[in-house]
């Protein structure tokens, strides 16, 4: 019955667009890829295929998406398969949008992607990297003249019970105050299936601050939350994020601020205010108690040595929880080649628990120039860590990739390995992979992986997980139209 209506809805725009305008453009992409992974406790082979278009005519849009998994190889650990059952095969319509456009007005219909402001009170998007759809099915409003005005009330499947749909509606303004000043605010409200299988609210107000004026450019936001019928009692919370550039000549100076209070949900992206994206402990989500600061500087020397430096600090409330996070790189530019030197140092310390930290430097050369072109990356990485009274442990992580094209095959290629004492260096683990990319046609590309992926943490929107290790192949087709 869902996909009927959702059938009906697509004959009925398509056939408005069609007696709309005479001029037709479509353009699509369409995505194969086979796994198969040699791992004794799980599923070998996987398959899906998602095949997507979008049609245009003048001021309308229109488009689907088809995908078939069966099924699709999951990138987290925990949901690797041993077994195949039904829920993991689907054979369906995942997208619908249509949308209108004219002048500054615009309507869109069906998937969105889309955020108020920065994204800190909300986002509607796909993560690629952690492969989760975050985004709503909503009618958005939008209106981008001097002053910026959007309205949205859409739905989603609760991540818990996807049976049920969690609601979000709201609205965003965006003004000019005087030239090279503006201000934004946004009205928020979600409804999210709680533990009792009741719908829990959580009501938003926020604003926000832009000035881009004499080489300073300044954005502040500050929301506060109220959250209520929740199993776990109402609560109040509240999200604060400063960032400041400043150009000086060469000198490019910078620094941001946080505090957020419970305020970690679904549909938001919130500022981490550090280089490497790290939350303050792995164990936990980002925005739901904690502090931080952070200074970063640019400058140009010679018009051909760049130099960075980033360094970033986030506490809890007591100071139980701690992180730091530093990057410096140098980079010097060439006719033909660059060079570029980094250190990143990472700590984190959960007092009484545990204590963890990791750093390593990094060169990277890119000969762009040569006939022949070449990119070299070499990163040895150190990871010590404490458990409660036990003693530090240590092992290192170094790693080697290069890249290089011969004629129309590029070829990537990477080792990566896993040793604890220089002395056991031939007895550890390695990980070595090769991956070939070859333009089939002037629109498809042959993507074949080979060898073995070490896994690991990865960390990102204010979420750490652990990705599988991976070793077998992978085949991509990709198809644009």
């Amino acid at each position: 019955m869902k996909f009927r209506h959702w059938l009906i809805l697509a004959l009925v725009l398509f056939g408005t667009l069609l007696g709309a305008q005479n001029t037709l453009q479509i353009n699509g992409l369409n995505e194969a890829k086979f796994v198969y992974r040699t791992a004794a406790d799980s599923l070998n082979a996987y398959f899906s295929d998602e095949f997507g278009f979008n049609l245009g005519y003048k001021n309308f849009n229109f488009g689907m998406k088809f995908i078939s998994h069966l099924p699709k190889y999951p990138l987290e650990q925990t949901q690797l398969l041993q077994e195949l059952d039904s829920s993991r095969l689907a054979l369906e319509w995942k997208e619908l949008y249509a949308g209108f456009e004219k002048d500054d007005f615009g309507v869109h219909v069906g998937t969105t992607e889309e955020s108020f402001g920065r994204g800190l009170v909300f986002r509607s998007y796909k993560d690629l990297e952690f492969d989760e759809d975050h985004r709503m099915q909503s009618t958005l409003l939008r209106y981008d003249g001097k002053v910026k005005v959007k309205a949205l009330y859409g739905a989603i499947a609760n991540q818990n019970r996807t049976d049920r749909l969690d609601l979000a509606y709201g609205t965003d303004l965006e003004i000019p105050i005087i030239k090279g000043i503006r201000l934004g605010g946004s009205a928020m409200a979600f409804r999210d299936v709680n533990a009792l299988g009741r719908y829990g609210n959580r009501d938003v107000f926020a604003g926000r601050l832009m000035m881009n004026k004499f080489n300073l450019e300044i954005s502040g936001d500050y929301a506060y939350s109220q959250r209520y019928r929740y199993f776990d009692g109402d609560t109040d919370g509240h999200a604060a994020y400063v960032n400041a550039e400043y150009q000086l000549g060469d000198l490019l100076i910078g620094g941001a601020y946080k505090d957020y209070r419970d305020f970690n949900y679904r549909l938001n992206d919130i500022p981490l205010a550090n280089y490497h994206g790290e939350t303050l402990s792995d164990s936990s989500e980002s925005g739901q108690d904690e502090q931080g600061w952070q200074a970063r500087a640019d400058y140009s020397l010679f018009d051909r040595l760049y130099l960075s430096a980033d360094y970033a600090e986030a506490w809890n409330t007591g100071r139980e929880k701690e992180m730091n996070d530093l990057y410096v790189a140098a980079e010097y530019v060439a006719d033909s080649a660059s060079f570029t030197l980094s250190w990143s140092h990472i700590e984190k310390l959960h007092k009484g628990h545990n204590w963890q930290k990791e750093f390593y430097p990094t060169l990277e050369t890119d000969f762009s120039s040569w006939s022949f072109p070449l990119f070299l990356k070499a990163e040895f990485k150190t990871i010590e860590s404490k458990q409660g009274e036990e003693e530090v442990k240590r092992h290192f992580e170094p790693s080697l990739q290069a890249e290089f094209s011969l004629f129309n095959l590029g070829i990537s290629m990477g080792v990566v390995s896993h040793w604890q004492e220089v002395s056991k260096l031939m007895e550890s683990r390695y990980s070595p992979n090769i991956e070939l990319k070859y333009p089939l046609f002037s629109h498809t590309d042959f993507l074949l992986f080979g060898g073995k992926e070490a896994g690991g943490k990865v960390c990102r929107n204010g979420v750490c997980r652990y990705v599988a290790p991976f070793e077998g192949i992978r085949a991509e087709v990709q198809t644009r139209f």
